[in-house]
């Protein structure tokens, strides 16, 4: 069921052991393109998603093994999944989820999360999930040498009112409307490049805040 590679994934030349390589997951064509022009090809590959991922917390065993998204991640990582999950044979030493920097990105982080949970629980345990968390809006005025970027509408503001105080006029702020409308410059700083992105891990306890919010009357039994 398994045993092809998929093919929108932009694989990476090396992977471990010896190679700390990443599985960055995107949503859609246009951002699994860009990120794979700002990428380092040799150790990061790039898997988009296409829709909205089916709830994996609740769906069938039968119906995530035929679920297009989560057949392409299972086959991308090489290490089975659910009871035949074995942590040594995965083929990236981190999975990158970088997704939109909206309400839609969020519940697709969440329900993507409840996959890993449930069916590929040690990764989660081990701390190799990453979540980056891109820049909602980019800054800018005239004369102004930096471009100044903000993840929330109250960085944003902050940024606007201390160029206000150096002086500069003419401040302009522009909404993020997904990655690639963010310009390789700035998504490769705050997204793609290990060492500028904001990054966190994720845990099992984030996966189970997910759940909670998708069924409130969540209990631990498939856990």
């Amino acid at each position: 069921m398994f045993a092809q590679l998929p093919i929108k994934l932009l694989d990476c030349q090396f992977h471990p052991p010896g190679v700390s390589a990443e599985l960055m997951i995107v949503e859609g064509d246009s951002a699994s393109t860009a990120v794979g022009i700002t990428r380092d090809a040799s150790y990061q590959a790039v898997l988009p998603i296409q829709g909205k991922p089916l709830n994996a917390w609740k769906a069938t065993r039968a119906k995530v093994a035929s679920n297009e998204f989560y057949s392409a991640i299972t086959q991308a990582i090489g290490a089975g999944w659910d009871d035949t999950f074995c942590l040594e044979k995965a083929r990236y030493q981190h999975v990158v989820l970088i997704f939109d920097p909206d309400a839609d990105g969020i519940h697709c982080s969440m329900l993507v999360l409840m996959f890993f949970y449930r069916w590929m629980r040690p990764l989660l345990d081990s701390g190799r999930i990453l979540l980056v968390r891109p820049p909602l809006f980019e800054i800018n005025a005239p004369h102004f040498t930096e471009t100044l970027c903000a993840e929330t509408d109250e960085q944003a503001v902050a940024h606007v009112e201390r160029l206000r105080l150096e002086g500069y006029q003419d401040i302009t702020k522009k909404r993020f409307r997904g990655l690639a409308s963010m310009g390789n410059a700035i998504l490769s700083k705050y997204c793609v490049n290990p060492e500028s992105r904001h990054v966190f891990s994720m845990r099992a306890e984030d996966a189970v805040a997910a759940i909670r919010a998708f069924s409130p009357n969540f209990t631990a039994e498939k856990s």
